[in-house]
């Protein structure tokens, strides 16, 4: 009997509404001006690794927490490594995409388990910025990212044993901002339409790439996209100097202003919780913070998570199994890379008391 009231009680606290997370932020690299461009994600143990240009060397470099400390290399050097974006394959090796500032290429670097080995994705022109990265299950690298020559989306796939490249819209001036998710190893992607100044949605079907218009009532910037697991895409942009949010409802799309009290949404980042809720971190330009907006099932909850300078810029977020967010992010005031970590609060003993009585007198009222 005791066992299965301990058991309901815990369950009803994790169950319940979120409450705020317990941030805490530190510096991750701090040798000159780096941390601008950030991209992360988390290995099978919850540890973050990040990408970042370094903008004094001119270097794509690469940071991930070993446990105890941070781990930093220079991967590239040359003017190169703005626009990365970084994924992890099975075994937890780090792939990264990032533009070349001096041949104006995409290129691919990846740990090969001893040593960085890499490619030259795309050279047709200038080619490369606004990356995004995401390994397919058979581990292949797939990229969208913006043809700036042709001001086109284009999107490249490793098929094993070359770069299958493809120009994905061509409608006037589109493709910035990228952001790519894989739907059963489809191709899904949010993207900027500068001509219209429109937020767009490309996703492969198979055989064409099916394109919308999500939201045209706006002046749309920078976009982040998350996919369910039954493929509803989920998008959170900035636009007209507010946070929106967009998601698809069967055939239309429903979107939504998550915050709009000052200048607040730019650099963006979304995933999904557990229970398939938005998770948002971005960039509050009128107090220069950084900010992070969850979903609680009926109304966004706002938390401010770093406010020590000018901070928040080129958000990245992802969450680990327990539900605990990691975010990459400028320090624009010191120019150096920081990372902020949120837990869940363990359930308090009045939360548990309040919880366990009710839940005690039902299971053992008698019929």
């Amino acid at each position: 009997m005791r066992h299965i009231i301990v058991s309901l009680i815990v369950s009803a606290c994790l169950a319940g509404t979120a409450s705020a997370l317990d941030w805490t932020a530190e510096t991750v690299d701090s040798g000159g001006t780096v941390g601008s461009y950030t991209s992360i994600a988390l290995d099978s143990s919850g540890n973050p690794h990040i990408s970042y240009w370094d903008v004094t060397n001119k270097n794509l470099k690469y940071a991930a927490w070993t446990g105890s400390s941070w781990s930093i290399q220079s991967v590239v050097s040359g003017n190169v490594g703005g626009h990365t974006s970084i994924a992890l394959d099975s075994s937890g090796n780090p792939h990264m995409t990032y533009y070349d500032s001096t041949s104006d290429n995409l290129e691919y670097v990846y740990w090969d388990g001893s040593a960085w080995d890499g490619d030259t994705v795309d050279s047709g022109g200038d080619v490369g910025k606004y990356t995004s990265l995401r390994l397919d299950g058979s581990g292949n690298a797939c990229i969208s990212y913006y043809d700036v020559t042709n001001t086109n989306l284009k999107y490249a796939a490793w098929d094993g044993s070359s770069w299958d490249v493809e120009t994905v819209d061509n409608a006037a001036a589109v493709g910035e901002w990228t952001s790519l998710a894989l739907d059963s190893g489809n191709a899904c992607i949010s993207y900027f339409d500068g001509t219209n100044d429109a937020l767009k949605y490309a996703a492969w079907n198979g055989s064409g790439w099916d394109i919308d218009t999500v939201d045209s009532d706006a002046v749309i910037g920078q976009t982040s996209l998350a996919l369910a697991g039954d493929g509803t895409p989920h998008i959170s942009y900035y636009a007209d100097y507010d946070l929106r949010y967009a998601t698809l409802d069967g055939a239309s799309w429903d979107t939504d202003t998550v915050e709009s009290a000052g200048d607040v949404g730019a650099h963006p980042s979304v995933v999904l919780d557990g229970a398939g809720n938005p998770c948002i971190s971005y960039y509050d330009g009128t107090n220069n913070e950084l900010k992070y907006a969850t979903w609680n099932g009926s109304a966004w909850v706002i938390e401010t998570v770093d406010s020590a300078g000018d901070v928040g810029r080129w958000t990245a977020l992802a969450l680990d199994t327990g539900g605990n967010a990691h975010i990459s992010y400028w320090d624009i005031t010191n120019a150096d890379l920081k990372y902020a970590y949120g837990a869940i609060p363990e359930p308090g003993i009045f939360a548990l008391l309040a919880l366990g009585l009710p839940l005690f007198f039902a299971r053992c009222r008698k019929p």
